[in-house]
């Protein structure tokens, strides 16, 4: 029921790629861009983050930076650094890091499927992050970053992916945080209409990662539909890289309250005593099972374990560990009633390290807490319920490149 569409993908020059390959726009300040792509002409911030090649007192939402993203990306097809594939085709995509495999298929997806429900989501967007992701894609009428989805593992398009990667690949290269990246191109049409079939088989498709991106890909595409639509154009299609969900892994997303919202140490055990189990360890806590939570206050790691009570474990809502958190937590002793907004709470990425988060509490005299990770049973679940989780309760790593493919509206 899901419609997959091959497309005629920009791709840089083979000798260029690692060159070209970006980090995601979204996990990095300007500044740090801006050294990531020092010296780099061909990096692909250059177009994801041009605010890079401006005024550092640029206003990063101006209108000057998304023209200046539609140059750079123009000059890097001019200058024949990005060259279009001559046929339309779909992709194989391999990401491996700490010596696991992820193994992705890079196609289109329907923006009709979206609407419909067929590709599913399980965040909440903001306003000011989708126009600015829709401006971006209006200026350069192009998907720069590919969306990142899952599906529940379908025999077919595993055996058609196992015998592709069993061919020499396009490219193969691995960037400077460790992390290998393959592609391999399918260009026969036999292959591309059987995956295309085995697709039309598969009920769910869901964002593991990219939700801005994609209702972003969808707001342009209904612009243009009120010029002209015949339901087949390509900004009715959106870039996207599908993995099998028994490939994927969902690192912890831990929190740093910066303040104690007018509590001393003795004053927030004992609220926390009302909910959790409260235990004091002698070493930072990374919790190993569900319901446990990880807190640094004033020099010290404790370790939350909730009490059954609070417990829903039949709602897929509120049996989240970052639910909990929120609703007994952060919301009743914090008083952060809407952490996507609150300017007292930053979202740490495990990537990171529990010591890191350990650290910038320490900066702010503020608290850390850490997190267990939430499942990819737990993200389907509630996207097949057609309800959203708390803001950032996934983290997933590794990142996909940007600039690897490019979908040209």
């Amino acid at each position: 029921m899901a419609i997959l569409k091959p497309f005629k993908a920009y791709r840089p020059k083979l000798e260029l790629t690692d060159k070209v390959a970006a980090l995601p726009y979204d996990v990095m300040s300007s500044e740090e861009a801006k050294v990531m792509a020092e010296g780099n002409p061909y990096s692909f911030l250059h177009v994801d983050k041009a605010e890079i090649d401006l005024a550092d007192d640029i206003d990063v939402h101006d209108a000057v930076v998304y023209e200046k993203a539609s140059e750079n990306l123009s000059k890097l097809i001019e200058d024949e650094i990005l060259v279009q594939d001559e046929k339309k085709c779909l992709y194989i995509y391999r990401l491996i890091m700490d010596g696991r495999a992820q193994t992705g298929l890079v196609g289109c997806l329907s923006v009709d499927d979206y609407e419909s429900g067929v590709i599913k989501i399980h965040e909440k967007t903001r306003a000011d992050k989708e126009k600015d992701r829709i401006d971006h894609v209006r200026s350069c009428n192009a998907h720069t970053g590919p969306i990142f989805m899952t599906y529940r593992d379908q025999d077919v398009v595993n055996s058609i992916i196992t015998e592709v990667t069993n061919s020499d690949p396009s490219c193969n290269f691995t960037s400077e945080d460790g992390v290998t990246h393959i592609v391999w191109t399918i260009s026969d049409d036999n292959k591309i209409n059987a995956l295309i079939d085995a697709f039309d088989k598969i009920e769910g498709i869901y964002i593991a990662d990219g939700h801005h991106r994609a209702a972003a890909a969808v707001a342009v595409a209904r612009e243009k539909r009120k010029a002209s639509y015949t339901g087949d154009e390509e900004f009715n299609y959106f870039l996207s890289v599908m993995f099998p969900s028994s490939q994927l892994k969902i690192m912890d997303y831990n929190r740093v309250v910066k303040d104690m919202n007018g509590h001393d140490i003795a004053s927030l055990l004992n609220k926390l005593d009302e909910t959790f189990d409260v235990e004091e360890v002698s070493s930072l806590v990374k919790p190993e099972k569900k319901y446990s939570i990880g807190m640094y206050c004033e020099g010290k790691w404790y370790k939350l374990t909730a009490k059954e009570q609070y417990i829903d474990k039949n709602d897929p809502i509120k049996s989240l560990d970052v639910s909990i958190l929120q609703e007994m937590v952060l919301d009743k002793i914090f008083d952060i009633k809407d952490p996507r907004t609150s300017d007292r709470i930053e979202f740490v990425g495990g990537i990171r390290g529990i010591e890191y988060i350990e650290k910038l509490a320490k900066s702010y005299n503020g608290i850390a807490f850490s997190m267990y990770p939430t499942t990819m049973n737990e993200l389907m679940k509630v996207a097949d319920n057609k309800e959203t989780m708390p803001p950032k309760s996934t983290w997933f790593e590794p990142k996909l490149k940007s600039g690897l493919f490019i979908h040209e509206l």
